[in-house]
């Protein structure tokens, strides 16, 4: 088992910018693919952006394309995810995950954050 807790969330102004950070203990970090995902009050969990064990592979919604950049240091055990032109309908709960393929499936990943919340104001 890997633990996560990710930190970083906050208010921010429409077109802001915010940079969620997601730290693991336990199992050994560069074993697993990492997953962001969010949810919003009253609508499911969906997948933001995951990254494969070295990094050499990326997947994004197509609502956050060209807005948002997953990353990962595997030296420091954590995964980050940069937020930029944020708009008011990325207001969510974001979550980090962690799992053992490269997979955009949010029952795929077994390890879960608490979550940390992010509120676009316009």
């Amino acid at each position: 088992q890997v633990q996560l807790v990710e930190s970083g969330g906050g208010l921010v102004q429409d077109g802001g910018s915010l940079r969620l950070s997601c730290a693991a203990s336990g199992r050994t970090f560069s074993a697993y693919v990492m997953g962001w995902f969010r949810q919003a009050p009253g609508k499911e969990r969906e997948f933001v952006a995951a990254i494969n064990r070295s990094g050499t592979w990326t997947n994004y919604a197509d609502s956050v394309k060209g807005r948002f950049t997953i990353s990962r240091d595997n030296a420091k055990s954590t995964v980050y995810l940069q937020m930029n032109s944020l708009k008011p309908e990325d207001t969510a709960v974001y979550y980090c995950a962690a799992t053992l393929v490269a997979t955009i499936t949010r029952g795929s990943y077994r390890n879960w954050g608490q979550g940390t919340q992010v509120t676009v104001s316009s």
